[in-house]
């Protein structure tokens, strides 16, 4: 076994934040459950991926996303290797995983998408900036959790609720795509989301090495 090295360790105002180095990968740590690492980001990257396939085609060129969560900005990156992507904001509540993306170690995977003027970093709560903006997306690529059923805070619970897809729902375009990252697949969030009022929602899975396939629930505001 590769021996771990905590990197840098914060307390704010959710709690700690750790990013710790386990041989060439980089993981991070949120109030001691772990959150992502760099090992494997094929499902960040299909919910980038996903979310501008299941856009109306006439909107996928200038499609503007708002990413949940900068993580270790494997969506990030992704996104902004796509030029298909008109705007791309990530709102990032921990102000220790912004540093560690814009002078730490984390800018090798996302130093290129920091820099390109299509990109906005929103230093805010993503739940908080959902309920209080009047901002409009094409697209919502939410992973702020570890799925809607294992949530970092108390205060994320209420994303997943009727409230909180509704107010999703507010921030989309019509024909825009909500994209849900999930450590598992969940029927039950799969309902919450036809409650809600999205249409096509389905489920797609990424193959992991060891326990249950990590998921992208997805969802489309009726136009």
């Amino acid at each position: 076994m590769s021996e771990t090295v905590t990197l840098d360790r914060r307390e704010g105002p959710y709690g700690e934040v750790v990013l710790r180095r386990r041989a060439e990968h980089y993981e991070i740590i949120a109030n001691g459950t772990f959150l992502m690492d760099t090992s494997d980001g094929r499902s960040e990257r299909l919910l980038i991926d996903a979310a501008l396939a299941a856009l109306p085609e006439q909107t996928r060129v200038g499609a503007a996303v708002l990413v949940g969560g900068l993580g270790v900005g494997f969506s990030l990156a992704h996104a902004a290797a796509e030029p298909r992507w008109g705007r791309i904001a990530v709102a990032e509540r921990e102000e220790a995983i912004i540093d560690w993306h814009r002078q730490g170690p984390l800018a090798s995977i996302s130093g290129r998408a920091l820099a390109d003027p299509r990109t906005v970093i929103l230093h805010t709560d993503l739940v908080e900036y959902l309920r209080t903006s009047s901002d409009t997306y094409d697209a919502l690529c939410l992973d702020i959790d570890n799925g809607p059923d294992w949530t970092v805070t108390e205060d994320n619970e209420s994303l997943y609720s009727a409230e909180g897809l509704a107010t999703c729902a507010a921030r989309l375009n019509p024909g825009g795509v909500l994209a849900v990252w999930s450590a598992q697949p969940s029927g039950d969030f799969e309902e919450s989301l036809r409650n809600a009022g999205f249409s096509a929602v389905r489920t797609e899975e990424i193959p992991v090495a060891r326990g249950v396939p990590d998921a992208v629930h997805l969802a489309v505001r009726p136009g």
